[in-house]
Parts: C-alpha cells; sequence; structure tokens
C-alpha cells in the first residue's frame, strides 16, 4: 500500500474558501514535507477573501499578503477552482468522495444582529454591505445608501467601524487614487452628511480601536474629531486595565481620545463624535429611519471584565442613517454542522464536530469560521497552522487505500451542472484587466463588481 502522502498517493486536501485563512493553510500544507496537492475552491472568480473585498481601500499597504498568497498560488500543488459554490455547485459529500480531507475556512460573511425594534428600518443597514459596496464586492454592487442624510450613526468601536466613519467622512480627494468601487465614489462625491456618531456600549477605556486606526480619523482633511471631556472620568476598575502593561493600546486609545477632547475640532465641515456608555434600544420612523433611542449604560464587574449595563435613563438622537458593526458570523453550508448560537462551525482543535459534539472524519475547520471573528490578517497563520497539524496528526486515520481523484472528479459534474470554473490563470486576466482599467484615473485598479463582467473576461 502506498503510504498517504507520497509521491505515488499525494495527501489532496480541498479547501473551502480563499481568504488569508485558506492561504495559510495551504502554506503549511505545501511545508509539511508530504506530497500534498490542494484543490482551493471560492465562490467568486476572484481569490483572497477579505484582504480583496474587506479591507479599505485607503489601507493599501494591508493588502500586501495578497503578494504572498500570489506565491501560493502559483505552487505546482495548487489548483484554484474560483465561480464555485460549495453546498449548491457541488456537495460536501462529493467533496468528501474527491479528498483525503476538507478544510472549510470560509469566514464570518455576515454581521451580528442589534436584536433591536426597527433595525430593519430602510437607512439601518449592516457594516458589511458597506464595506462590500465601496470595495466593489459582487454580493453588494448594486446596494443602494441614502447619504443624502445629515446625521450617521455608527454602532460598534472596532476597527470595521472606523474603516466605515473614515470613509463617510473623508473627502472625495482623499479617496479617488485609491482602489474603492468607481460606483461608490460617485455616491460618496454627493454625500450630504455632516456628522457621524460612533457609539459603543462601554467606556473609552474599552474601545477595540487600534492605534493607528484611531488616530487617522483625528487626521482627515474636512472632518474633526470629538469627544466630550466628560466621557473621559474614568471609574477605578477601568483605570486600573489601563495600568496594566498588556492593554497599552487601550491606554494609548485614551490619550488619543484626550488629545481630541482637549482641542477644538473648528474649521472642518465635517464633525465626527466619539460617544461611550451607550447602546441602543430602538429604532424609530415612519418610512425611514427617524430617530436613535438610546440608553446609558455603567460598567460592572472586576477590571478586564467589565460588562455594560442599563441605567434606564434615555435618550433620543435624530439621525437618518445607522451602520451596525457589533461583530460578524459565519453562514451555513449545507450538510455541516453550524453552532448557530456563535455562528460558527462547531470543532475542537479544528477538528469539525457534529451535533453530538463527536469528531466527523475528514472535516477540518480554519479562521473565523473556526474561531470567531476575531484578531487580524497575520492571526490566521498560527491559526491554520494549527489546523492542518491536527489534520496530519490524523493521517494514520484517513483513507489511504487509493489515490483520490481531487479537482478531477469534481470538473466533469460542475459541467454537467452549467458551471464555469475560473482557475487561477483566469484570474490573472481579471486582475490585468482591472489593473488597466485603473491607470487612466490614477488608480492601482479599477475592480470589476459582478461576476459577469468577470466571466466576460475569461470567456
Amino acid at each position: 500500500m502506498n503510504q498517504l502522502g507520497s509521491e505515488q498517493n499525494p495527501l489532496r486536501v480541498a479547501i473551502v474558501g480563499s481568504g488569508p485563512s485558506a492561504f495559510y493553510a495551504t502554506e503549511a500544507l505545501i511545508k509539511s514535507g508530504h506530497t500534498v496537492r490542494i484543490d482551493m475552491i471560492e465562490r467568486l472568480p476572484a481569490p483572497f477573501g477579505l484582504v480583496r473585498n474587506g479591507v479599505a481601500p485607503d489601507h493599501p499597504k494591508l493588502k500586501q499578503p495578497i503578494l504572498i498568497y500570489d506565491k501560493i498560488a502559483r505552487s505546482p500543488a495548487f489548483t484554484f477552482l474560483g465561480n464555485v459554490t460549495v453546498g449548491h455547485d457541488i456537495r460536501v459529500a462529493e467533496l468528501q468522495s474527491a479528498y483525503h480531507a476538507v478544510i472549510f475556512a470560509c469566514g464570518a460573511e455576515t454581521d451580528r444582529k442589534l436584536g433591536i425594534a426597527g433595525e430593519d428600518l430602510p437607512g439601518s443597514y449592516t457594516a458589511t454591505e458597506f464595506v462590500g459596496w465601496y470595495n466593489g464586492h459582487p454580493d453588494y454592487r448594486d446596494r443602494v445608501f441614502d447619504l443624502s442624510q445629515e446625521v450617521a450613526v455608527i454602532i460598534g468601536q472596532g476597527n470595521v467601524a472606523a474603516d466605515v466613519c473614515r470613509i463617510l467622512s473623508k473627502t472625495v480627494d482623499e479617496l479617488k487614487h485609491t482602489d474603492i468601487a468607481e460606483h461608490a465614489l460617485a455616491v460618496l462625491a454627493e454625500s450630504k452628511i455632516r456628522e457621524v456618531h460612533v457609539i459603543g456600549r462601554r467606556g473609552p477605556a474599552q474601545a477595540k480601536f487600534t492605534n493607528k486606526e484611531l488616530r487617522e480619523l483625528g487626521e482627515l482633511a474636512d472632518c474633526g474629531a470629538v469627544v466630550d471631556p466628560a466621557d473621559l472620568c474614568l471609574n477605578r476598575e477601568s483605570e486600573l486595565e489601563l495600568a496594566d502593561k498588556a492593554n497599552f493600546i487601550n491606554a494609548n486609545n485614551v490619550e488619543i481620545f484626550k488629545t481630541w477632547a482637549s482641542r477644538p475640532a473648528s474649521g472642518k465641515r465635517r464633525r465626527c463624535y466619539f460617544r461611550f456608555l451607550e447602546s441602543p434600544v430602538m429604532l424609530l420612523g415612519q418610512s425611514h429611519l427617524e430617530r436613535l433611542v438610546l440608553e446609558r449604560n455603567r460598567l460592572e464587574g472586576e477590571p478586564n471584565r467589565q460588562v455594560a449595563k442599563g441605567t434606564g435613563q434615555k435618550r433620543e438622537l435624530s439621525c437618518g442613517l445607522l451602520f451596525r458593526s457589533v461583530g460578524y458570523r459565519g453562514v451555513p453550508i449545507p450538510g455541516v454542522p453550524f453552532d448557530e448560537r456563535n455562528g460558527v462551525f462547531p470543532n475542537a482543535e479544528g477538528r469539525l464536530l457534529d451535533n453530538n459534539k463527536n469528531v466527523i472524519p475528514t472535516l477540518y475547520v480554519t479562521g473565523w469560521i473556526k474561531r470567531g471573528p476575531s484578531g487580524v490578517i497575520g492571526t490566521n497563520r498560527a491559526d491554520s497552522v494549527a489546523t492542518v497539524n491536527a489534520l496530519l496528526a490524523d493521517l494514520p486515520k484517513l483513507d489511504s487505500a487509493a489515490p483520490k481523484a481531487g479537482a478531477e472528479a469534481l470538473y466533469p459534474l460542475l459541467t454537467s451542472r452549467g458551471g464555469r470554473v475560473v482557475s487561477y490563470g483566469n484570474w490573472l486576466k481579471i486582475d490585468a484587466v482591472e489593473v488597466e482599467r485603473g491607470k487612466p484615473k490614477g488608480k492601482p485598479r479599477e475592480k470589476l463588481t459582478t461576476v459577469e463582467e468577470m466571466l466576460a473576461v475569461v470567456a
């Protein structure tokens, strides 16, 4: 019998998704010392997940990992199958038949809800759809955002909230030479927004911004950052948190807030207000969002474990636009167990679990769909390595009786179902067209924003 992972019997792994965790899992498999064949399956014709579709266009350095992913993708052990949706175009059971193992690296594709009345009023949106819209994601290309309103609210105080705030607050001149989608730039150019309120349920010491992203919001050309000095009077537990050297990022954030509180924000057309210890309890309006009801909170608990508790004190804020940015959750795939409460695929150290918490052989999980939406892009490397190590430890248990067919078994099925598979070579053609489209505008690229446009390039 040929040993699994040998040249005679390569370890064939399907990876579902093509973001950072997917590429880091691919890298770990290639470096494992085994002979491997990795087929990456992505529902869009374009790879790279949130690095392409989630990183803000005015942060091009954060997209540099794509250079690493491109090198990984050029390995002879790698095949890209774009424009293929697992659970629709191909079934999970069919992947199990064609591969020794399947790794789900499909991320957290949707937002958590606030769970309050009026949340679905026109004018109330998710951060995901807005980020996807200005990044040219095909799923959100046709979204319509009413920027004729003067007051916008962002619920949440993490880096995605900072991205949304920055895009709403920047001038067109600050954005026009980025890879922001042209349709979004045209709408932002006509924006009437004058105030953006960034609201957190806890205090300034617990805000989840990273220092760089927060500092940027005080350096915009035509938008001033505003903090009420009274909000910076911290309780004893928060002061103890900031005294802990492990919380240096939070301590730096508070210093940034203090700087803004001590200076006037005059001379700028827009204002960005940072508000703390408030939770949304209701959205009001007739046919469109008109007002947000907020409840004042107090912090309870030990340092580093403080939670926000409502005080019953409420106030209204007039606004016509709201984005919720309170975390992400995964989306179920037919044939895969799903933890509805936490929005992830249930797993133990990357091994997928069934509803009785038993390990399902050959199925693995990595990235946000494994652990929830935490960390930065690089955090996914260690996470993916851990999942691959679990897979490699299971090699003796995997089916090694006969070589698996891998992608060669999928192509006939996809063709018979009318699918059009986009290869990595096809993607490089799409990439070249986007870059060429951007040159006359002084942009790094002008993205193709529909699947149809992308497929037309490779037809």
